[in-house]
């Protein structure tokens, strides 16, 4: 057996193994974590099914009657399981599969790259440690763009690396379609351009400034990223990309460089951050071996700039968390920084084995019990993310029976934000804060053709008098969930019954 063949069927080992961690409760209504993002990606998916196959035109379920064209990163997991979806049927696990086969992509190119930059088994451990990584994992599983942003970043360096070593042009068109990708699959993953550019002039010295390759691979790149992103902006009612910059990130920034004491809470803030990467992110095996590893890095004059593109790579990961993570404070955010853990750990356990130079027999029981030890941090650090499978049942029920009783097509206010149970409800519309929502709203609502009007949240209804006033001279449509349906074309008999 050849050392290549046997490489060969470790990395299929690994795969499987990544395959089977995600496959774990793949079939879960798009209720689990997190369900607001999952329910805007698959009802843009049944859009481009049912309403308009045009991937430059994705829209959502809410804010009135389609089309509700909205400002998000290009949908390419949706896009793809529309196209199933038109074959085989609206089906969740489908969208699910294309984000499984794009993690399980990067499993390979991370293999593929751990072997550029250091060695092949510093790249099978590189592979592992990302197939077993709790946000690789559990993000690799969901209706959600990360697992392709991952997937696509990670094939930009490895070919870029690969462009700077052979200079095939084929490597070049490679690194240029999976950059072009990266950016339009979401827009954090830019922050890989600082390792990129960095690799560069650290293999080719002062000489990259007139390396015309490296300015032809971001036009080639950027522009189908402005062109995208101009379009959606000018057809969209949801600017969720630029209204989370403009509204959320760059005010915080000026906050921040105002004063120096906002400036100490912000970077306080920021360092708190490493609870998340130290648990669901990347959990406390990944983290630490990673931390440790950025010292024991291994040095090699033969192959310039790994040290520049780790060391650049960092810093562009902790400036994006200052920047971005710290206002939008979500751990999915922060999965840029696993590429980069994994091949760091892969990079300082290849070299410190290679220093220590076991013999035979010690090398194979070290194996065996590095394995015996992964598989137990491997096991706790899931532990991590199982709360994130959770989904309730019984909001499941209530939006179901809404989707068998209410009629075909209708047009729903839903008093409560949560694009997944709109999603799950079937049906286009609204979905509201119960208690902002008022009579002026909800009369226009029904001037559109809105149909129902469901309290989900009846605390929140009911505390909002006038609102409660105006819906109780609709009929009640009778459902067993304790949620409150009120069909907009049917005047209630009488009033006296109403709770």
């Amino acid at each position: 057996m050849t050392p290549a063949f046997l490489r060969a069927l470790m990395l299929a080992a690994v795969v499987m193994l990544a395959a089977a961690l995600r496959l774990y409760h793949l079939e879960n209504p798009i209720l689990d974590h997190p369900a607001w993002r999952q329910g805007d990606e698959a009802s843009i998916a049944r859009n481009f099914a049912q309403l308009q196959n045009n991937i430059a035109y994705p829209q959502t379920d809410y804010d009135g009657p389609p089309p509700n064209y909205v400002e998000l990163e290009l949908q390419i997991v949706p896009y793809l399981a529309a196209q199933a979806y038109r074959h085989f049927g609206v089906h969740e696990t489908i969208g699910r599969l294309i984000t499984v086969a794009f993690s399980l992509s990067t499993v390979v190119l991370l293999y593929a790259l751990g072997a550029a930059i250091f060695s092949p088994r510093a790249g099978l451990l590189a592979a592992f440690l990302f197939a077993v990584a709790p946000s690789a994992v559990y993000y690799g599983r969901t209706f959600t763009p990360e697992s392709t942003m991952i997937c696509f970043s990670t094939g930009v360096l490895l070919f870029w690396w690969r462009w700077l070593e052979r200079r095939h042009w084929s490597d070049f068109a490679l690194a240029v379609f999976f950059g072009a990708l990266a950016w339009l699959a979401k827009p954090p993953a830019l922050v890989v351009a600082a390792p990129l550019i960095a690799m560069t002039f650290s293999r080719v010295g002062r000489r990259a400034i007139a390396d015309i390759s490296l300015y032809v691979f971001f036009a080639l790149t950027l522009v189908p990223f402005f062109l995208y992103f101009s379009h959606v902006s000018q057809i969209a009612e949801w600017h969720w990309a630029s209204g989370i910059t403009n509204k959320h990130v760059l005010p915080a920034l000026r906050a921040e460089f105002a004063s120096a004491s906002a400036l100490g809470h912000g970077l306080q803030s920021a360092l708190a951050l490493l609870r998340m990467l130290t648990t669901t992110v990347l959990g406390p095996t990944l983290f630490t071996i990673s931390l440790v590893g950025l010292f024991a890095l291994p040095r090699d004059p033969r192959r310039p700039g790994r040290g520049w593109m780790f060391g650049v790579w960092l810093a562009a990961l902790a400036a994006y968390s200052f920047v971005v993570a710290n206002v939008e404070r979500v751990d999915y955010y922060l999965i840029l920084f696993v590429p980069f853990s994994v091949l760091v750990a892969g990079g300082a356990i290849d070299n410190v084995w290679r220093r220590l130079q076991p013999e035979a027999g010690v090398s194979k029981a070290a194996a065996a019990g590095l394995a015996a030890a992964a598989f137990v941090v491997g096991y706790t650090d899931m532990l991590e993310i199982h709360p994130y499978y959770t989904w309730s049942r019984p909001v499941y029920s209530a939006a179901k029976e809404l989707d068998r009783k209410l009629a075909p097509d209708a047009l729903i206010v839903m008093g409560h934000y949560d694009p997944a149970v709109l999603y799950t409800i079937g049906r286009k519309g609204w979905e509201e804060d119960a208690l902002a929502w008022d009579v002026h709203d909800m009369t226009s609502a029904i001037a559109k053709g809105a149909r129902y009007f469901i309290a989900v949240e009846v605390p929140r209804f009911r505390a909002n008098a006038a609102l409660y006033r105006f819906m109780r001279r609709y009929r009640m449509v009778s459902v067993s969930s304790g949620w409150q349906v009120y069909d907009t074309r049917h005047f209630a008999r009488s009033l006296g019954n109403r709770k």
